[in-house]
């Protein structure tokens, strides 16, 4: 279990695969530098970035699924971690933000969908549901994408969420974190935070 967390009251988490983005990710929200891998699945730990006055933190999970020259059993305790740490901390989490690759989330997910499997992606989403946590699926890489309305209006299928991806735009947010585009993720967690009345949590997003 990861032991690395400050002790803040509120919090938000990125959480995904490897190599989705959410390092860029964090570094877009937070204007602070961390380390990313070239390989996916180098962060091992999460990655906390709190302020001082504010009892809040953002945190960047470990990526989750394949990572190049990690043993399967790494590979399935980092998971573990990852739910673990989601549920002592549930009561704190105020909005989980799941990243997906905009071009490759419904080939892996169509992948690894079968009688006897659940891609992590759609299990990561509706798990955070699960333990009532408001979700946020930042669809990352979109500039890299020709058909957008028809890959997102996909993606909603896939998560349960029934087509036009337009009619939830408090869930599904298209982004491109390395061109510094996030506005429709603030948007979305700002929606949920005022829902909690934590409208003072803005300054972040």
């Amino acid at each position: 279990m990861f032991e690395t967390r400050p002790d803040r009251d509120s919090e938000v988490v990125l959480v995904g695969r490897s190599n989705v983005g959410k390092s860029t990710l964090m570094r877009e929200l937070t204007g602070h530098t961390f380390d990313t891998g070239r390989r996916p699945g180098v962060t091992r730990e999460p990655n906390h970035f709190d302020w001082a006055a504010q009892d809040f933190v953002i945190s960047d999970l470990p990526g989750f699924g394949f990572m190049e020259g990690v043993p399967e059993d790494v590979r399935e305790q980092t998971k573990t971690d990852i739910v673990r740490y989601i549920e002592e901390y549930a009561d704190n989490i105020l909005v989980g933000i799941l990243v997906v690759d905009g071009k490759a989330a419904i080939d892996i997910i169509d992948r690894h969908s079968g009688p006897d499997e659940v891609p992590y992606d759609v299990e990561m989403f509706h798990f955070l549901q699960d333990v009532g946590i408001p979700t946020v699926v930042a669809v990352n890489k979109m500039d890299k994408v020709d058909d957008r309305d028809e890959r997102l209006n996909e993606l909603c299928d896939r998560l349960g969420l029934v087509p036009p991806w337009q009619q939830w735009q408090d869930t599904i947010a298209p982004i491109s974190a390395k061109r510094g585009s996030i506005d429709a993720l603030t948007e979305a967690v700002r929606a949920h935070l005022h829902e909690q009345e934590r409208d003072d949590l803005f300054q972040f997003f």
